[in-house]
């Protein structure tokens, strides 16, 4: 099911309600006086994404807003220690989560009551009309788990990745301009606007240089830490002997500071990802920022667009800078992010200069 979710045809039909959602999320953080924090508003965006892109819910704002609220409750206390008294953050956790389920509900109900206007398959539809292919109808409690799982999947790492993308960007200006010129030399931005019609996904995958600045910002800034295993088969690492049965931990952080093609690993250089270097070629398992063999992240590709399509309308409708003197330290836990979310006043600008407007939600809302 996850493969046709996360297929070509799907990532295609997703691509132009993507734009929608970061367009009218640029145009807000620009239309704000004040700076920005970048973590907690790409939170907001990939959430955002998730419920109206991958899941196809017809939202308000305002009930949007309080699900994110929600959720965010869920997400923070989703690791506590199942210790269920009064005011742990296991019960906090319980509780938001059956708030959320309940929202979740009335979403999906109102979904499937209103069929009309859709032009084209999002996840869930994608998820139920896989269920009646196989003749098994899903329960309104599996529906809720499998959307619940999908907006998990969409959410925090990519806010994580976003936010490194933005802070990257902001250091290395040079990159920046690189984008644009690649931007402009396959006809997608024209004298600051981008062509109409021009980010098909075919257009958007040979876009060689884009790709180079997403992997090398999944290298530097992997948003998780690693994966875990169960061993099948007893083998030998080192000299130690690892039991069949047991849980093993790898680290995609350690592999990507330690693995030996990676020349001056503590530098962002998009670059080594190019033709002329491809220092992700040389062996299997030296670049795993979606971890690796047959359990990779499924929806890997989902979030490599994403991040692809985010980076396009940066480099084409925004001015941003840094809103405080230094560039903040980065913590790990629980997934990379800066310690104080990174700060940014946006100034987004059209063709000619000017201020844009917000407004493109009603253009979202009519046509998911």
């Amino acid at each position: 099911v996850f493969s046709k979710i996360f297929s070509h045809e799907a990532l295609e039909s997703y691509l132009p309600k993507i734009q929608l959602v970061i367009k009218d999320t640029l145009r807000a953080w620009s239309s704000n006086p004040e700076s920005i924090n970048v973590y907690h508003e790409t939170q907001k965006l990939t959430f955002r994404m998730a419920i109206r892109v991958l899941l196809g819910f017809r939202i308000p704002d305002e009930e949007l807003n309080h699900l994110f609220e929600v959720y965010q409750k869920f997400v923070e206390n989703v690791f506590s220690l199942p210790v269920d008294l009064p005011f742990s953050g296991y019960r906090r956790g319980i509780r938001a989560r059956e708030t959320l389920q309940k929202g979740l509900e009335k979403a999906i109900q109102e979904k499937l009551q209103n069929t009309q206007g859709k032009d084209y398959a999002d996840a869930l539809d994608i998820l139920i009309e896989s269920g009646k292919e196989h003749s098994k109808e899903l329960t309104m409690q599996e529906l809720k788990d499998g959307t619940l799982e999908l907006i998990f999947a969409a959410y925090a790492t990519t806010a994580s990745a976003s936010t490194s993308l933005i802070m990257q960007l902001l250091k290395h200006p040079q990159v920046l301009e690189k984008l644009r010129e690649e931007l402009r030399s396959k006809g997608i931005l024209h004298n600051g606007c981008i062509c109409e019609g021009s980010l098909r996904l075919d257009n958007i995958n040979s876009l060689h240089y884009l790709d180079c600045v997403i992997k090398e910002v999944l290298r530097l800034f992997t948003p998780i830490s690693g994966g875990y295993r169960t061993v099948l088969q007893t083998f030998e690492l080192d000299g130690f002997q690892i039991p069949k049965g047991w849980s093993v931990m790898y680290s995609i952080r350690d592999t990507h500071d330690t693995a030996p093609v990676f020349k001056d690993v503590d530098v962002f250089d998009p670059d080594r990802f190019g033709q002329g270097r491809s220092e992700d070629k040389d062996g299997r398992f030296h670049y795993l920022p979606f971890g690796g063999g047959v359990r990779t992240c499924l929806g890997k590709h989902l979030a490599k667009l994403f991040l692809k399509a985010l980076a396009i309308e940066l480099a084409s409708t925004s001015r941003f800078e840094l809103a405080t003197r230094t560039f903040p330290k980065i913590t790990l836990v629980p997934v990379v992010h800066p310690v104080d979310g990174l700060k940014v006043k946006f100034f987004g600008l059209d063709s000619n200069q000017n201020e844009i407007l917000t407004g493109t939600d009603a253009m979202l809302g009519a046509t998911v």
